[in-house]
């Protein structure tokens, strides 16, 4: 163990801990762009600096750790200085867009101008202008809003395990970008957005989502676990107005025991069916080469008696159900019950073959 202070708190922590680390044991705050828990460190950012007594620079809170009698301040002029001119630096190449950008409201370089007091930048010269043309049905990626924090890299390497995106060219003219410079779909990307729930700013959002609604705008956010499939990952349904607006992932601890936040491609954007107009509200019965709407009552009484008289007429086995993956193992089991006891057949099967 090792005993340190930060910001006047005596703290007393494991070993190898990094003073990002032990400074959020205690509740303390230091702004991060580049850091993720589930990530490898890099410290690139450098928005994380604080002032270590003896020290002659700045240290990266996010990649330094902790030693025995370290004393550390979070939020120094020295530091507040520095962290400005960072986030000068950032705005120096970024659109302030704010107004119209899917973001606003959770980006964290919009969160730390704001409270830092940095509206502009006093550094000019060449901007980058990267098109805006991916044309896949999922992931808007505007690079112009990119800060270069490589968790969009780092979380398809490292958790993924796909590496569809790693950093092109260097100095002015770096950026994110697939296997010579193409498109998603061309690369090995499997969009399961983890990039989009990773990226503290614009750089990377969601196209089934856009134009919905905004982080102000979502009335409540329901936990729940998403139907795809068996493994069970949990999931936010984003609600406005009645309607789901949109899929945000939850990675406060204990609250997605089986992804940790984590989802494919269908739990991220496979929801926009939900509100759908092609949707069926009732019960449709053929008549004369025609549907109309019946009641549950009238049609659970014509498929009862079609069943008794396929049963009468060719045996049970002339029979089947087909079951699915995306109702729970209770209803399964009825199902499987239903066909083997009542229509009197083993025919049964399972989509769960994907």
């Amino acid at each position: 163990m090792v005993n340190l202070t930060i910001d006047g708190q005596a703290i007393r922590t494991r070993r190898g801990m990094t003073i990002l680390e032990a400074a959020r044991q205690v509740g303390i705050d230091i702004p991060t762009f580049c850091y993720d828990p589930d990530l490898r460190p890099v410290g690139s950012c450098r928005i994380c600096v604080v002032e270590v007594d003896g020290w002659r620079t700045l240290a990266a809170a996010c990649v330094t750790p902790v030693t025995e009698g370290m004393v550390v301040r979070t939020d120094s002029p020295a530091v507040i200085e520095a962290r400005q001119v960072i986030l000068e630096l950032m705005l120096a190449n970024h659109p302030l867009d704010c107004l119209t950008c899917e973001k606003a409201g959770a980006c964290k370089l919009q969160e730390y101008c704001y409270r830092y007091g940095v509206k502009d930048s006093r550094f000019k010269g060449a901007k980058y202008h990267y098109p805006v043309n991916d044309p896949n049905p999922f992931i808007e990626r505007d690079y112009n809003k990119c800060i270069m924090c490589t968790r969009c890299v780092r979380v398809c390497e490292d958790v993924v395990n796909v590496g569809a995106v790693n950093v092109q060219n260097r100095g002015h003219h770096a950026k994110i970008a697939a296997a010579f410079d193409s498109h998603l779909a061309d690369s090995p990307c499997v969009f399961c957005g983890n990039c989009v729930m990773v990226c503290p700013t614009g750089a990377l959002t969601s196209k089934v989502s856009a134009g919905r609604a905004r982080t102000w705008d979502v009335e409540k956010k329901i936990l729940t676990t998403c139907p795809y499939c068996g493994t069970g990952c949990t999931l936010e349904l984003n609600v406005k107005d009645n309607k789901v607006v949109g899929v945000t992932s939850n990675r406060s601890p204990g609250k997605s025991p089986v992804n940790q936040g984590y989802l494919c491609v269908k739990g991220r954007f496979g929801w926009d069916f939900i509100n759908s107009p092609d949707r069926l509200t009732d019960p449709l019965i053929k008549e004369d080469g025609k549907f109309r709407k019946a009641t549950w009552k009238e049609a659970i009484d014509l498929i009862a008696a079609k069943f008794k008289e396929l049963k009468t007429n060719y045996g049970g086995d002339a029979l089947v159900g087909l079951s699915s993956a995306r109702i729970t193992n209770e209803e399964n089991y009825l199902m499987q019950k239903f066909v083997r006891v009542v229509l009197g057949t083993n025919n049964v099967d399972h989509c769960a073959r994907l």
